[in-house]
Protein backbone atom coordinates (compact mmCIF):
# COMPACT_ATOMS: atom_id res chain seq x y z
CA UNK A 1 0.00 0.00 0.00
CA UNK A 2 1.73 3.36 -1.04
CA UNK A 3 1.66 6.11 0.99
CA UNK A 4 -1.36 8.20 -0.63
CA UNK A 5 -3.55 4.90 -0.39
CA UNK A 6 -2.85 4.36 3.03
CA UNK A 7 -3.76 8.51 3.86
CA UNK A 8 -7.23 7.93 2.19
CA UNK A 9 -7.55 4.91 3.37
CA UNK A 10 -7.21 6.43 6.71
CA UNK A 11 -9.92 9.64 6.77
CA UNK A 12 -12.08 6.76 4.81
CA UNK A 13 -12.01 4.52 8.08
CA UNK A 14 -12.61 7.67 10.28
CA UNK A 15 -15.43 9.24 8.14
CA UNK A 16 -16.91 5.39 8.46
CA UNK A 17 -16.43 5.44 12.26
CA UNK A 18 -17.73 9.13 12.95
CA UNK A 19 -21.44 7.59 10.62
CA UNK A 20 -21.61 4.46 12.76
CA UNK A 21 -20.56 6.21 15.94
CA UNK A 22 -24.22 8.42 14.96
CA UNK A 23 -26.19 5.27 14.15
CA UNK A 24 -25.22 3.59 16.70
CA UNK A 25 -26.23 6.57 19.34
CA UNK A 26 -29.24 7.23 16.88
CA UNK A 27 -31.03 3.88 17.07
CA UNK A 28 -29.86 3.27 20.99
CA UNK A 29 -31.92 6.36 21.21
CA UNK A 30 -34.56 5.60 19.53
CA UNK A 31 -34.43 2.12 21.26
CA UNK A 32 -34.39 3.42 24.86
CA UNK A 33 -36.76 6.52 24.37
CA UNK A 34 -39.27 5.73 22.07
CA UNK A 35 -39.43 1.95 21.75
CA UNK A 36 -38.94 0.48 25.23
CA UNK A 37 -41.59 2.99 27.03
CA UNK A 38 -44.13 2.10 23.97
CA UNK A 39 -44.08 -1.49 25.19
CA UNK A 40 -43.88 -1.11 28.48
CA UNK A 41 -47.01 1.85 29.08
CA UNK A 42 -48.52 1.57 25.77
CA UNK A 43 -48.38 -2.60 25.31
CA UNK A 44 -46.38 -2.03 21.77
CA UNK A 45 -43.86 -4.55 21.74
CA UNK A 46 -43.50 -4.16 17.99
CA UNK A 47 -41.04 -1.04 18.07
CA UNK A 48 -38.81 -3.30 20.18
CA UNK A 49 -39.00 -6.26 18.19
CA UNK A 50 -38.07 -3.95 14.85
CA UNK A 51 -35.69 -1.52 17.00
CA UNK A 52 -34.11 -4.30 18.73
CA UNK A 53 -32.03 -5.61 15.76
CA UNK A 54 -31.49 -2.79 13.85
CA UNK A 55 -29.70 -1.62 17.05
CA UNK A 56 -27.88 -4.61 17.40
CA UNK A 57 -26.67 -4.54 13.83
CA UNK A 58 -25.46 -0.93 14.31
CA UNK A 59 -23.69 -1.78 17.50
CA UNK A 60 -21.61 -4.53 15.86
CA UNK A 61 -20.86 -2.10 13.02
CA UNK A 62 -19.74 0.43 15.67
CA UNK A 63 -17.51 -1.66 17.41
CA UNK A 64 -16.57 -3.57 13.86
CA UNK A 65 -15.42 0.17 13.02
CA UNK A 66 -13.73 1.09 16.72
CA UNK A 67 -11.18 -2.34 16.12
CA UNK A 68 -10.78 -1.05 12.63
CA UNK A 69 -9.48 2.43 12.58
CA UNK A 70 -7.90 2.33 15.96
CA UNK A 71 -5.82 -0.49 15.32
CA UNK A 72 -5.00 0.91 11.66
CA UNK A 73 -4.44 4.37 13.20
CA UNK A 74 -2.49 3.12 16.38
CA UNK A 75 -4.89 4.74 18.66
CA UNK A 76 -4.06 4.26 22.48
CA UNK A 77 -5.89 1.59 24.29
CA UNK A 78 -8.01 4.18 26.63
CA UNK A 79 -8.99 5.93 23.34
CA UNK A 80 -10.83 2.72 22.10
CA UNK A 81 -11.82 1.46 25.40
CA UNK A 82 -13.40 5.27 25.72
CA UNK A 83 -15.40 4.40 22.19
CA UNK A 84 -16.84 1.26 23.22
CA UNK A 85 -17.57 2.40 26.99
CA UNK A 86 -19.48 5.11 25.16
CA UNK A 87 -21.91 2.75 23.07
CA UNK A 88 -23.47 1.69 26.12
CA UNK A 89 -24.44 4.88 27.19
CA UNK A 90 -27.78 5.86 25.58
CA UNK A 91 -26.97 8.96 23.58
CA UNK A 92 -22.80 8.67 24.32
CA UNK A 93 -22.05 8.35 20.36
CA UNK A 94 -22.91 11.52 20.39
CA UNK A 95 -20.70 12.82 22.85
CA UNK A 96 -18.09 11.16 21.25
CA UNK A 97 -18.44 12.97 17.54
CA UNK A 98 -16.52 16.55 18.70
CA UNK A 99 -13.56 14.22 19.54
CA UNK A 100 -13.67 12.18 16.38
CA UNK A 101 -14.40 15.55 14.03
CA UNK A 102 -10.83 16.54 16.76
CA UNK A 103 -9.24 13.17 15.59
CA UNK A 104 -10.10 13.94 11.95
CA UNK A 105 -8.93 17.37 11.71
CA UNK A 106 -5.52 16.51 12.98
CA UNK A 107 -4.67 13.68 11.19
CA UNK A 108 -5.91 15.91 8.03
CA UNK A 109 -3.41 18.39 8.90
CA UNK A 110 -1.08 16.16 9.52
CA UNK A 111 -1.32 14.71 5.91
CA UNK A 112 -1.71 18.11 4.64
CA UNK A 113 1.87 19.56 6.27
CA UNK A 114 3.28 15.82 5.13
CA UNK A 115 2.39 16.18 1.70
CA UNK A 116 3.67 19.71 1.86
CA UNK A 117 7.35 18.50 3.38
CA UNK A 118 7.38 16.08 0.33
CA UNK A 119 7.09 18.44 -2.32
Amino acid sequence: MTREQRRVAALTQLRHLKISSLAEAATLAVLVLVAVPLKHFGAWDLGVRIMGPIHGFAFVAYVWNVWQTGTFAAWRNGDLARLVVSAFIPLGGFLNWPWLVRQTAIRTRAIASEVEVVR
